[in-house]
């Protein structure tokens, strides 16, 4: 009868009033109620003279319904190992309006829950085992009624009870087997060593087993996990088949083979493989690869799974799902899973639904779950987008399964996230070492006597006739004897062998090597292709019509390019186009991204009365790869752990993230320390995510000049990342078009210009693009070479300002050299360079950034040879001033050092440092004032 389910969900004095309503006229309510109602009627008839008391009675019954729709979750049998806490009022019938004495009534609210008309006994029992079982549910506060109604009737209707067949069962109970069999196992071989167990919630492994299942039968072909370290080593042996041999020699080990640097732990190690299901299906199941910051996953296995859905299964989301795990202090407490769930129904972020795992121990590293959290339960967070929640006993195996196969069928039905909290306990402290007993002395000692999860469940079996102490003892010995030949096995060798994460995605490509760095692939484009390319960036469909200045930018674009005189935005936007000529597909994402934050880029075109874009570079060619660009929420850990994540899956494709300013890419830290700068080391990840970081000094304060390029370089090391602070829109266009011209991936940090974005003298012309590749180091054409006397270093956006005082004094004998690339450093680029100079006395390095910052201790330690003197502003705590006057005060100081008068003798109108013949160059240093000490030149 799910006609009537709508009738829980409402408040009892509004039916009341309808009731009323109908009454009066009976077309007047919907025609659910009107059914209802008349039933109400009908069974009056039979109640002489008590109907009144009948009709507030079954009001009462159907407010019962609603509660333990509502509230069932907090009062049910779901903690395996803790006396749940006391919540009022309760569930009691006294609590509605209804006594002992009505439980044998037959009342008509029994057909909300699909009894028809029962006693109030078998309502209350029916709603009991629906709701205060081994499943509790919060669902009431999803908006849309067609999903209230989906997970009422399919909850109900087997009173969140599964009816498992025998094989079914015997499968479950094989798993836990295997997964309690593993986890003792390496606790009797390798005493002491770290694992973060399973133990204590190993119904995960039957868990994951039923995703993988149900989610073939419905036609998913792919799943992504994302997980920290508890656990992982069950995950990986149980479900990904990952050969266990390879765990084992993972403790026992030495040494890495060829095929990665330093490694890591073995719980934080990815794998992904193909399963085979038992419907015949394979469905390919990928583990991200994760550090100990618990939930820095999250937003990468999300990225991954929105980039193999776009470009593996033609953007089809029922064929691949993310299943996120995570514990219960790391869901409530790191923000990045509050920034993750606010993206997932965000046009650029959305997976089609994610189920989330709560491995719910009910403690953290060592706190109790009161100190851990404010609200209820640690999966609240799900309730921000009204997602359902399930709160599952971690001791019943039978409904773990049931409640995530039903979560598979709800997100392959709505497409929304789900969230399965398992009440569970971790048997052993933080790690195996630990002593749990420090802090929780009442919770071990419940822990220390409780049966785990196979134990239980094998003595279910036994009870139902389905196994026998025999079986159980001769199942479990057989699993043991595999374990223990392949330890053996894994004994033969000291030399750990880690398989590369997706290593058929990325076949094709290589890790870098030193000598790729010597010089730039050519990366021109043909300049006739680049005049037609342009022509379809500057052109608006005639028929739609846009903001009066949206126009007038166009045009002016196409009079930018007549004139040859191309800026930034364009550079940038023929790099894009011409990739997607090639067949690659872009994506680029951040805060304003489609405009840009400084109104430069103007990738897409809004309608003036709709909320319609055009976005030109979706229309060069009739067939071409995707190219979508998207306004990102306004967070940094999230988006660009999202964008990480999609790069992974991406390798021939361009996948950006844009900082709206650079500095707020701190905020992100922890993916650039965790995957960025060190996952190829650390797992052997190749990924070619570009990282776009407005960066210059222009005066607005400390928050909105330094994108920290001394962060970049501190964790720069190898070829780990290319990190650029490019001058020049031809430049950047060649970068871009860089990143995928090689057969290697590494991440690109660009630090982009704001100020430089309309400068009158950043420009390139069709003939840069057209020509040759990127530049590394940009040497001075303006220059006498063999009058120059200093050399002047300097990256980014400071060279504009040095260039303009340059030509102001006609200095020619001044050289400005741009080093465009910062790591890989272009060390022999840049002294091929200084050896055009023979008679310069002074090498200096020019920053805007106070000396402990920028690239200057970088730059000085790769080439001490040089003996580069610094002009910096002083050390300081902070990157800049706030107020404007101060920092034009400090930049013209900068500038001023580098073509400073002279206090000798000859008072040339700058020093370059040749005013006294015979005197060596530390003589000559000495004598001029202005230098306080030889070798600083800070202000």
């Amino acid at each position: 009868m799910d006609s009537f389910s709508f009738v829980g969900n409402s408040d009892i004095d509004a039916i009341e009033k309808l009731y009323e309503d109908y009454k009066n006229n009976p077309d007047s309510v919907d025609a659910g109620l009107r059914d209802f109602f008349r039933g109400f009627d009908f069974a009056l008839k039979s109640f002489n003279g008590s109907a009144a008391g009948l009709v507030d009675k079954e009001f009462n019954v159907i407010n019962l319904i609603h509660s333990y729709r509502q509230r069932g979750h907090l009062f049910t049998g779901t903690n395996p190992v803790r006396t749940r806490r006391k919540y009022f009022p309760t569930l009691d019938i006294e609590n509605f309006g209804l006594s002992e004495s009505d439980l044998n009534t037959v009342f008509q609210a029994g057909n909300d829950i699909g009894l028809g008309s029962v006693p109030l006994r078998d309502i209350v029992d029916h709603l009991k085992q629906t709701y205060c079982g081994s499943v509790g549910v919060e669902y009431l506060y999803i908006r849309h009624p067609e999903m209230v109604s989906w997970l009422k009737k399919r909850m109900e209707e087997v009173r969140n009870t599964p009816s498992f067949t025998k094989d079914k069962k015997m499968r479950i109970y094989h798993r836990l087997k295997e997964a309690v069999g593993f986890e003792n196992f390496i606790h009797k071989k390798f005493v002491g060593q770290k694992r973060f167990s399973l133990e204590g919630t190993e119904v995960l492994i039957p868990g994951l087993d039923a995703i993988i299942e149900k989610g073939a039968e419905l036609g998913i072909r792919e799943v992504t996990i994302g997980m920290a370290h508890r656990g992982r080593l069950n995950v990986l042996a149980n479900i990904l088949k990952k050969p266990v041999r390879d765990i084992f020699n993972e403790f026992n080990g030495d040494q890495y083979d060829d095929s990665i640097s330093l490694g890591d732990v073995k719980y934080h190690l990815g794998y992904d493989n193909d399963i085979e299901t038992l419907s015949g299906s394979n469905v390919k199941v990928n583990l991200v690869p994760n550090p100990s910051h618990l939930e820095a996953v999250t937003p990468v296995a999300e990225g991954l799974t929105r980039s193999r859905a776009e470009l593996t299964h033609s953007g089809d989301f029922d064929k691949i799902i993310p299943v996120i795990l995570h514990g219960d202090s790391a869901i409530a407490g790191q923000g990045v899973v509050y920034e993750v769930v606010q993206m997932a129904r965000l046009n650029g972020y959305s997976t089609g639904g994610t189920i989330h795992i709560v491995i719910n121990n009910q403690v953290g590293f060592t706190t109790n779950y009161l100190d851990a959290r404010s609200s209820t339960y640690s999966t609240d967070v799900g309730k921000v987008t009204r997602s359902p929640v399930f709160h599952v006993n971690g001791d019943d195996a039978e409904a773990i399964v049931y409640a995530l196969e039903l979560a598979v069928e709800y997100r392959q039905t709505f497409h929304t996230d789900v969230f399965i909290d398992i009440l569970s306990y971790r048997k052993h402290g933080h790690n195996e070492g630990d002593e749990p007993r420090f802090t929780q002395p009442t919770l071990y000692k419940a822990i220390a006597s409780h049966p785990n999860p196979h134990d239980i469940y094998a003595g279910r079996l036994k009870d139902e006739k389905l196994l026998s102490k025999k079986d159980v003892s001769h199942f479990q010995n057989e699993y043991s004897d595999s374990l223990e030949k392949e330890l053996e096995a894994s004994q033969k060798t000291d030399v750990v062998h880690i398989r590369k994460f997706l290593k058929d995605l990325w076949s094709d490509y290589r890790h870098a090597e030193d000598d790729d760095f010597l010089n730039s692939p050519e990366t021109a484009v043909d300049k006739k292709l680049l005049l037609d390319l342009a022509d379809k960036i500057n052109t608006l469909p005639s028929d739609k019509k846009f903001f009066r200045k949206l126009e007038k930018l166009v045009e002016d674009r196409k009079k930018m390019v007549s004139e040859n005189r191309l800026d930034w935005a364009m550079g940038e936007l023929l790099a894009y186009a011409s990739l997607l000529k090639e067949g690659h597909p872009v994506r680029v994402s951040g805060q304003d991204a489609v405009r840009g934050t400084f109104a430069h880029r103007h990738a897409g075109f809004t309608l003036e009365d709709l909320a319609e874009s055009y976005f030109p570079l979706q229309h060069i060619d009739a067939v071409q790869p995707t190219f979508n660009i998207y306004n990102s929420p306004l967070n940094e850990y999230g988006v660009l752990g999202f964008e990480y994540g999609f790069a992974l899956g991406a390798p021939n494709g361009l996948t950006i993230w844009e900082a709206q300013f650079g500095d707020f890419f701190n905020v992100g830290q922890v993916v650039v320390d965790q995957f960025v700068s060190s996952a190829e080391e650390k797992w052997g990840l190749m990924n070619g995510l570009v990282m776009l970081l407005p960066h210059g000094f222009e005066g607005q304060g400390p928050e909105h000049s330094s994108a920290r390029i001394e962060r970049f370089l501190n964790q720069a090391a190898g070829n780990n990342m290319q990190v650029l602070n490019c001058t020049t829109p031809a430049n950047l266009f060649h970068a871009l078009r860089r990143q995928l011209h090689r057969d290697f991936r590494i991440p690109l940090v660009v630090f982009t210009p704001k100020s430089l974005l309309r400068h009158p003298k950043c420009v390139s012309t069709i003939e840069d693009l057209a020509d040759g590749g990127f530049q590394e180091v940009i040497d001075d054409a303006n220059t006498e070479p063999e009058k120059v006397k200093r050399v002047v270093f300097s990256t980014g956006k400071i060279y504009y300002d040095l260039l303009a005082r340059k030509e102001e004094l006609n200095a020619t004998d001044v050289a400005l050299i741009r080093v465009e690339q910062l790591h890989p450093f272009p060390k022999k680029r840049i002294l091929e360079t200084v050896e055009k100079y023979p008679n310069a006395l002074l090498n200096l390095w020019v920053q805007e950034e106070p000396e402990n910052m920028g690239a200057w201790y970088y730059v000085e330690n790769q080439i001490p040879e040089l003996k580069l003197v610094p002009v910096a502003r002083l050390a300081s705590a902070s990157p800049a001033t706030g107020l404007n006057g101060l920092h034009v005060v400090g930049q013209k100081e900068i500038v001023g050092k580098v073509f400073k008068k002279c206090h000798c003798e000859l008072q040339n109108d700058y020093c370059g440092l040749q005013c006294v013949e015979g005197k060596t160059r530390a003589e000559i240093l000495k004598q001029h004032k202005y230098f306080e000490s030889p070798q600083r030149f800070s202000i």
